[in-house]
């Protein structure tokens, strides 16, 4: 006689197992109507299993999100049963659910075209109409590799059979069609809805590896409703406007190229950006404590063993010989006896070094060192993305040595500088996360009950809401995460604070105690920005190029109408520039219309128009970015008011 509770509190109790459907049912009729799946303690399950024992139990629905994930999932199965019928002799392998959608790898001689996704979307649309019944099926192991084997399916009976012995094995029937999944499913392939739409095609490699068959992906995307859908294709369409390598080329900021795979060429304006945000965030720090330092680029095998870098993390780490390679043509290029040292993938152990030396008193604590550090990380060639997934890449890289009981005053410190710099530059949709002890760990159970509680104290004492992530720690302890909101909705990890009991001990760090005994600093790693190349590349889709004045390359573009008032654009650029404001002349011989539209296309914020009255008058005419309009001021005024605005957020007058 199971007891049912409901997330209200509400409580049932059935003469019998009862399935989910059936739980629906006896809330109301229109909920078993929308019901789709049953949350039994928090695990998602079909929704005609029967439940015999007590539990709390959630009613899923279409507007749910695990309703969305159980969408997308069914949609992925939808798909293969679409290209099965439609492509005779395609094998199914593997089709998971994606963040924004799912996909589906198949093995066949010939390649999918993008031409085929009509046909294949009409197909899934038919199996919806269909209204195809689910009906799950378990299977012994042997039985299971038999099923498919008979319909020619080689990759999912290799599955099968690596999978552990004596393991019942699902297969879900939809209709006639079948595939092999986990589950759960939805009862029918009407539920599935039609708000889907296949996007574009990969290739990718059995089992992620290099040396098996390249098999055929389709991606496709599937929302609860038709509205749903179309809000993504157009924020799609927004972010395909904002692509920051499209308006890196466009705007002349930086350039990647084939010889430097992941390495960033920064070209003047981008570098201009860089500095603006690399000179701004410097001041933050020294006003919050922070003493700069600048840490070898190489250092010695030893300290990456010591740190458990190179067990954990050496293949995503460049390696070199700690001796000049033989280059007379006889012989091993590098001996065999030869050290290695990594070019520094992170800052942290190098921090150490400086830490360690000379004697540091209780009293020397809090030490925080900061560093824009660039590091190299061995990324796969296919994992590389513009900005935002790069080989080299530069740090605003801090450490913070203190004593425990310093955490909470550290971390509140912290918290308030994230959020000024945030929202200096336009972020204010933050969300807040803490990472709490995953299974594998260091450290004992009081230590992470200690830190998990200090930093939630100090979110507390902040006046910030924050959300637990339970099992997402680092393996020495909690971590933070910060996710922003861009212009179109986008959320974004930016940032990172993790508490570290662990390196201080395996590098040997200590300081001297009030008692005179030695003991291990807590190292707080953070950064602000994170890496500057991705948050450079995370601005420029966020402002769709159009940078706040600033940050922006060139700030303002003098522009003439007839080539006798040259001398006064001069002077006028002249007083912008003694202004410390970032400018540019255009004297061609050009029509005005033809050189505000180019300006225009290149983001300047500010173009300041001179013709034959302006320069008689001494004025300028000024058209904002994105404005019809324009207005008239006097150069004395222009200089005064842009000046003003062009300043950093930090150093604006207050109020």
């Amino acid at each position: 006689m199971p007891v049912i509770t409901l997330p209200d509190g509400a409580q049932r109790q059935f003469d019998t197992a009862v399935t989910g459907a059936q739980i629906a049912e006896d809330i109301s009729k229109s909920l078993a109507k929308k019901a789709i799946a049953l949350k039994v303690d928090g695990e998602v399950r079909d929704l005609w299993d029967p439940l015999d024992a007590d539990a709390k139990v959630e009613i899923v629905t279409r507007d749910t999100p695990d309703g969305l994930d159980l969408i997308r999932h069914d949609a992925a199965h939808l798909l293969a049963q679409a290209v099965q019928a439609l492509f005779p002799g395609t094998q199914v392998t593997i089709g998971p659910v994606i963040e924004d959608g799912f996909y589906y790898d198949f093995a066949r001689p010939e390649p999918f075209s993008t031409e085929d996704f009509d046909a294949i979307e009409k197909k899934m649309a038919e199996l919806v109409d269909a209204d195809l019944p689910t009906r799950k099926e378990v299977l012994p192991r042997d039985e299971a590799v038999a099923l498919f084997e008979a319909q020619g399916e080689k990759y999912k009976a290799e599955l099968i059979r690596d999978l552990p012995e004596g393991e019942d094995i699902k297969v879900y029937h939809h209709g006639d069609w079948y595939d092999l999944c986990r589950g759960p499913h939805l009862p029918s392939t009407k539920h599935i809805g039609k708000a889907f739409k296949l996007m574009k095609l990969a290739g990718a490699y059995w089992r992620g590896d290099h040396r098996n068959e390249v098999l055929h992906r389709i991606y496709g995307t599937a929302w609860a409703n038709e509205k749903e859908l179309k809000a993504y294709l157009t924020r799609l369409e927004e972010a395909e406007k904002r692509d920051h390598r499209k308006l890196g080329t466009q705007l002349d900021l930086f350039h990647l190229q084939e010889e430097a795979q992941g390495s960033v060429f920064w070209h003047p304006k981008g570098y201009t950006m860089w500095l603006e945000l690399e000179a701004y965030i410097r001041r933050r720090l020294n006003d919050d404590g922070y003493r700069e330092v600048k840490t070898p680029q190489i250092l010695d095998k030893k300290f990456w063993e010591q740190s458990g870098h190179w067990e954990k993390f050496s293949q995503g780490m460049f390696v070199v010989p700690d001796e000049v390679p033989n280059t007379d043509g006889e012989g091993d290029i590098i001996s065999e006896d030869a050290k290695w040292m990594a070019i520094k993938p992170m800052n942290c152990p190098a921090h150490v070094q400086i830490f360690k030396q000379g004697i540091k008193s209780y009293r020397d604590l809090p030490i925080r060192m900061a560093e824009f550090g660039c590091c190299h990380r061995n990324e796969p060639h296919g994992a590389l993305h513009g900005l935002m997934r790069v080989r080299q890449f530069t740090q605003d890289d801090a450490h913070i040595f203190c004593r425990e009981d310093q955490i909470i005053d550290e971390t509140i410190r912290f918290l308030k500088l994230f959020a000024t710099v945030y929202g200096d530059v336009g972020f204010t949709d933050i969300s807040y996360k803490i990472a709490t002890r995953p299974e594998v760990r260091a450290g004992t159970d009081e230590t992470w009950d200690r830190a998990e509680e200090m930093l939630e104290t100090a979110f507390k004492q902040s006046g910030l809401d924050y959300e637990i992530l339970p099992g997402e720690g680092a393996f020495y302890g909690p971590k933070l995460e910060f996710h922003l909101r861009d212009a179109i909705g986008r959320t974004w990890q930016c940032g990172t604070y993790q508490l570290d009991y662990v390196l201080p001990e395996r590098l040997d760090a200590s300081y001297v105690d009030e008692d005179g005994s030695r003991k291990r600093p807590v190292m707080l790693h953070r950064a602000v920005y994170g890496s500057m190349e991705r948050f450079i590349g995370l601005l420029i889709e966020h402002f769709a190029g159009r940078m706040p004045m600033w940050l922006s390359p060139t700030q303002i573009a003098v522009a003439t109408i007839t080539t006798g008032v040259n001398p006064f654009a001069e002077e006028a650029a002249a007083a912008f520039r003694k202004a410390g404001l970032r400018v540019v002349t255009d004297l061609r011989n050009e029509k005005i219309n033809y050189k505000v539209r180019e300006h225009s296309d290149q983001k300047v914020p500010v173009i300041a128009v001179i013709g034959e009255r302006e320069a008689e008058e001494k004025t300028l005419s000024i058209r904002r970015l994105g404005s019809k309009q324009s207005t008239t001021v006097s150069l004395d005024e222009a200089v005064k008011i842009f000046a003003e605005e062009a300043l950093p957020p930090d150093l604006k007058p207050a109020g």
